[in-house]
């Protein structure tokens, strides 16, 4: 099982590199290491047993940050609807790629944040509000899935991750709480 203390912080260098590609379909090690990669995201959800584990809420985490440099990321970003559990996303994503994204601009109203950095860093992280998604499955097959707002900022964060590239980068330094016109603010 996945703990804090298994996730790498800031500063380590598996963090700057680029991940290697999964071979297709992943191995048996590698889809366990999603499974347990989701599983986690979900522990951290649930008040007790993140209690519990001594977890921080997470939404996303990529194989990198578990100081092991393949590109392999899970999401888990619960419907806010409970009439709608599906309009969700759970997933395990081998060798995810934005295939598009739109003009259209949004960040996070509050910053983004990363259980491998245990500060708070504040300022906008602006990303593209919509992408087109392409990865495969557990079981090597293909997918293609388009996201909007929280979730695309959500995959878009992960996948910085395979490529060695951390939330913060993407912080204007001189004004971080400046915001272009047209940029949507999620709260």
């Amino acid at each position: 099982m996945i703990t804090m203390d298994d996730i790498i912080r800031e500063g380590h260098p598996t963090l700057r590199a680029v991940a290697k590609e999964v071979p297709l379909p992943p191995t048996a090690e590698e889809v366990e290491l999603g499974k347990e990669m989701l599983q986690f995201l979900k522990n951290s959800q649930d008040p007790v047993k993140a209690e519990e584990l001594h977890l921080r809420g997470g939404v996303g985490l990529a194989a990198p940050q578990l100081d092991i440099s393949k590109r392999i990321i899970a999401i888990h970003v619960p419907s806010v609807d409970p009439e709608k559990p599906e309009n969700g996303i759970s997933t395990v994503m081998y060798n995810p790629k934005v295939l598009s994204h739109s003009v259209q601009e949004a960040c996070l109203g509050e910053g983004e944040g990363c259980l491998s950095v245990d500060r708070e860093v504040p300022g906008y992280v602006v990303r593209a509000a919509r992408i087109t998604v392409s990865y495969f499955d557990e079981t090597g097959e293909k997918h293609k899935i388009r996201l909007k707002n929280y979730e695309a900022i959500v995959v878009q964060h992960e996948i910085d991750h395979i490529n060695g590239i951390m939330f913060y980068d993407h912080i204007d330094e001189k004004n971080p709480l400046h915001l272009k016109d047209g940029v949507l603010v999620i709260e």
